[in-house]
Parts: C-alpha cells; structure tokens; sequence
C-alpha cells in the first residue's frame, strides 16, 4: 500500500569476526555530502527564493519567511555576530522560533557555535540549578532568549552580552538590531565539515549532561543517508507541522535539517502532547497538510484519540502524508494499528510507518527502517556509511557500537569521558543493546532492547533488563503512566513506579502514593500480560502510582524531558520501600 512512495529496498552487508564481534554496513554507496549547511540555504534561496521555509503562529494565521528572505536576513545577522567580535558558544535559552532559527543559522553559515537549551531551565525558578551548570559547563560569549520579560531572571544568571527578540526593559541589545560590517562571504567559505555548529547537551538520564560537540559535517552526512534512505524526502520537498524541541538533536538537527536540506517548509508548531498544550497542537494540525509526521508514542497515541471524534481534521492530517516517524520509544501496537485504517479509510493509501535509531553522538540517526514493517519496536539497517558493531552477551541480545561520518568525535572539555565513550577500534560505545528481528535475514533488521547501564539483579542473582521491561509497561499501559520506572535492585521481585498520565490523576494522595481508581485497570493489565511470560525477572510484580510528578528543579527531568532513573530512585527511596511493604494499601501487589 506504499507503491506510491520512492522507497529502497534494505541492503546489508554481515561480517562475522573470530572474536565472535558481527559488523554490519549498508550495501549501499553514500551519497555526496554538502560541506556546510550554509550550503543548503544559499541552493535554496537561489533556486526558489519564493518557497516558504519556515512559519509561525501569528494570530489566527502564520507568520512566514522564504528562502529568499531567510538567506538575507542569516547574512545580516551573521554580519553582525562578526562585528560584535563573538568567539564562543551562543547559548540559546527559549524554544523554538523563526528568530531562534534565524540565529542558529546565522553562526553555523560563518563558523559560529550555538548551544540551544531547554527552556524550562530558565521558565522554571526551581530549575535555575541546571541553568548554572549549563552556563559553568559551556560559558558562552553570548546569550539569546526570546523576550525580556519572561526570560529576564534566567538572563540575569549570566554576565555575558546578550540578546533578545524584543527587549522590554533594556537589559540587552534587540535581535532586529543585530547587524554590522564584516566579511561574511569569507567567513562562510572557511565553514567545512570539521568545523563545530552546535553543543548539544546529552539527556542526563544517568549523570549529568554532556556537552555533544556537532559538528557541519556530522549533520550534512546525516541528511545524506537519511536520502540514500528515503529518495522521496528528495523528490517531494517534506512539509511538516513539528513541535519536538530544537534542543534535543531529534527536532533541532534530524528534523530542522530534513526540511532545509531538502528546500522543504516547517510549520513550527507551538504546541506539545501535554494537556495544556495539546489542543493548539490538534489546532495547527488542523490547519496545514504535512508530508511527513514526527511524533513520540504519547503524542500519536493522544492525536488518533482527537482525530477519532474530528473527520475534518483526518482529512487534512492524511491528505498529504507519506510517512508516520515515531521516535523515543517504541508505538503501542494499538496505536499502529489505528493509524493504519485511519489512512485506508481517509486517503486510501498507506503512509510509512517507521522508525530509527541513534543517540546525539551520532547526530542522530544511525539505523532506519526505510522499508515497511510488520508492527513497531523494529529500528531498521546500519545506514550507509555507517559501521555497527554487535558484541553479543550469549543470549541473543547484543552490545551496539557504531562509526561513521556522522558519528561524533569527542564531548566539550571532557576529554576523559571522550576516551571512555569509544573502543579501541574507534567505535563508539553507545551503552544499548539491540536484537536481530530476524538472526538468518539481516534485512529485517534491528530491535532496541534497552540501555544496558539500566540493568540489574535481584536478590536471586537474575539479571532484569529494565528498559526492555520499561518499554513494554508503556506500552501496555497506554494514557494511563505518563513514564514508569523499573526497579528492585536486590530485592525479590521486579517493581515498578508509575508517573500517572491523564487517565490516572484522579486519587488521593497518601505519603507520595496515590491511591486512585486507575489501579485496578493497571493492575488488570499487568496481570494479564504476566501470565504471557515466565521468570522472575521478566515479571512486573508489583506498582506503586506517584501522587508527585518528577520535578526538574531536582533533577528528576532532563532538559529532554526524560525522566533521570538514578536520581528519582534516589529521591524517592521511601516510595521504594513502601512498593515493597504488603501491608501498604498504596501498593499494588500482584
């Protein structure tokens, strides 16, 4: 049913070696890879200067920029970036924006460097910690924030010069005001692949985030193999409606990069799959057709739930669609599976369904399923110009390791960390684990099977591998946690806290837990999917629902988003102890 797309069949190349190590490559040649992404703004503006690149919200409409305009107001903000004299990293403190675009752009065409943050670290007083350790890890030359009013006190943190979009009080010079005389032609053709573009902090999901140094020629490879892949992202210019955050490589290099590379449209969209914002998500949605839909398993899960009762807004989601692209964690089969008729009985074709896999060190995307596949959780093939080496643990599940063009050289002034994150091949040590979805077919590719720093045992000695486990409880629970996390370290059982999502917040609040009436429906769940499988360290055998929400100020929530495991357990050790008491009526003991 996707005859319609310009797909390429897998190709993979298998090299079994006496160390008992596998490697694989595509089978597939690399294409030519741009030297900057400078370049793809100057071959757009001169070969559609007219066609919209980027728009926002304004009102009841959008506020757009073309190419054409793009390049010149880049040039003249670059212009002024020289002539301010900037030598260090840009950090860039609010989200996503044309003018936060524009920036971005306006360094990376004359070799300057951008470190765009996430902007709860500046919105939220109790994250202010995370903004200092930002600040001390990167210490930038230059600050931006999109308004002086609400970013004000984050501002305040730093002594550097800075930057706004409109400046309210006088704290800072205005973005609009940003030009001077300089040599920008020169500047952008000293701009080669080894030059640096952005700090892109790690999620900090086990320790404190690292600054990933990205670099033009990481991105521009990425955007290559992304098209060996997918010909038709080439072919048919991608216009998307994305709200996933600049800060984080999936929206901010794979996602912005797709359409720039490729002389597509972003529709920034200025909503987010949480209540409060979700409904302006449905709204642009509703207003604009893309070609392709870049979400998390929770932001799909709740838009087939808004699109059920909405048959104007299927209409223009799958009008135009060629591919649905979760990330993040695996789609619940049942999601799939809906977003599958919804687009047989909409636009009677299938769009494809896929994923990928990679982290910010490879800039990212390393496999990609760039064919169709039978059901989620399967990540794809190395893509070209990408080695992966499997070191398998004797049970089928294997160590990743990758090297490619795209593949990162080095984290920001740590250089002890750099030489812990690679082999001595050179490969780099990713820390997940992937099993074949099929051990005789290496076209079928690669399942995530969980980061292997997450593991632990029980008191038996059992290995329990928890964000296999994770993955699946998300997606058997559906609207009803938000995250879980796996615990048990030394204990009998396997356990699990459960984040509520927004069919779980109705309860009373005992001591941290929430007694709520959702308990039963998770308790049904798990139950019947333990009778599925066998062994102590595969079974969920007990939950606990918090009634507290991880808080980021501390650290309980990466910049990302994501939850960090070590340090929730640790602030929350007495709800581990109350998950394992029989007597506590908070508990849900199976």
């Amino acid at each position: 049913m996707t005859d319609h797309l310009d797909l390429r069949p897998h190709k993979v190349v298998r090299e079994d070696r006496a160390d008992g190590s596998i490697l694989l490559r595509s089978g597939y040649e690399m294409s030519a890879v741009d030297r900057s992404t400078g370049v793809w703004l100057d071959r757009w503006a001169a070969q559609t200067p007219d066609a919209m690149f980027l728009a926002e919200r304004s009102g009841a409409g959008w506020n757009t920029v073309t190419y054409g305009e793009a390049l010149t107001r880049v040039r003249d903000l670059a212009a002024g970036l020289l002539a301010r004299g900037v030598d260090g990293p840009i950090l860039i403190l609010s989200g996503n924006s044309v003018n936060h675009a524009l920036l971005t752009l306006a360094a990376q065409y004359v070799g300057l460097v951008t470190a765009p943050v996430a902007a709860q670290y500046s919105l939220i007083p109790a994250a202010r910690g995370r903004l200092e350790y930002v600040r001390d890890l990167v210490q930038p030359a230059l600050v931006y924030a999109a308004d002086d009013d609400a970013f004000g006190p984050a501002l305040d943190v730093f002594d550097c010069p800075k930057l706004v979009s409109h400046v309210v009080s006088g704290r800072a010079a205005a973005l609009d005001g940003l030009t001077g005389p300089a040599d920008v032609d020169a500047a952008h053709a000293s701009v080669g692949p080894g030059s640096v573009a952005k700090l892109l902090l790690t999620s900090g999901s086990t320790s404190d985030p690292k600054a990933v140094v990205t670099t033009h020629g990481m991105m521009t490879t990425n955007q290559a193999q992304i098209r060996d892949g997918l010909p038709f992202v080439s072919t048919r210019p991608p216009v998307l409606v994305d709200w996933l955050p600049w800060n984080h490589v999936f929206g901010g290099s794979h996602n912005f990069n797709l359409v720039l590379a490729n002389g597509g449209t972003l529709y920034i969209d200025d909503g987010a799959p949480i209540p409060a914002r979700f409904g302006r998500t449905v709204e642009n949605l509703g207003r604009v057709s893309g070609t392709i839909s870049f979400n998390v398993p929770v932001g799909f899960a709740q838009l087939v739930t808004a699109m059920e009762a909405d048959a104007a807004l299927r209409e223009t989601y799958f009008r135009d669609l060629d591919m649905i692209f979760y990330a993040g964690a695996s789609l619940p089969q049942e999601t799939w599976n809906i977003l599958e008729r919804m687009a047989i009985e909409t636009a009677g074709r299938m769009p494809l369904i896929t994923s990928s896999w990679g982290l910010t060190e490879t800039a990212p995307a390393a496999l990609l399923q760039h064919v169709p596949a039978k059901g989620a959780g399967i990540v794809g093939v190395p893509m070209t110009g990408v080695t992966v080496k499997l070191i398998d643990d004797g049970t089928g599940r294997m160590d990743v390791r990758v090297k490619g063009g795209n593949v990162f050289s080095g984290y920001y002034d740590a250089p002890e960390k750099t030489e812990e994150a690679f082999d001595d091949e050179g490969f780099f040590i990713t820390g997940d684990a992937m099993r074949f979805a099929d051990r005789d077919d290496m076209a079928k590719g690669l399942r995530f099977d969980g980061r292997l720093s997450e593991d632990f045992k029980l008191s038996t000695g059992t290995w329990v591998q928890a964000a296999q486990i994770r993955l699946e409880m998300l997606a058997l629970l559906g609207p009803l946690a938000r995250d879980v996390v796996i615990c048990g370290a030394g204990r009998d059982e396997v356990g699990m806290l459960v984040v509520p999502g927004p069919d779980a917040m109705d309860g009373v609040a005992v001591n941290g837990a929430l007694c709520c009436a959702a308990s039963r429906n998770i308790c049904q769940r798990i139950y019947a999917q333990s009778e599925a499988v066998s062994g102590s360290a595969r079974v969920v055998a007990r939950a606990l629902v918090m009634a507290e929400l991880p808080d980021i100020g501390a650290g309980e929530v990466t910049a990302k988003g994501n939850l960090n495991f070590a340090k929730l357990l640790e602030r929350r050790a007495h709800l581990v102890d109350r998950l394992y008491d029989d007597n506590d009526p908070a508990s849900i003991v199976l």
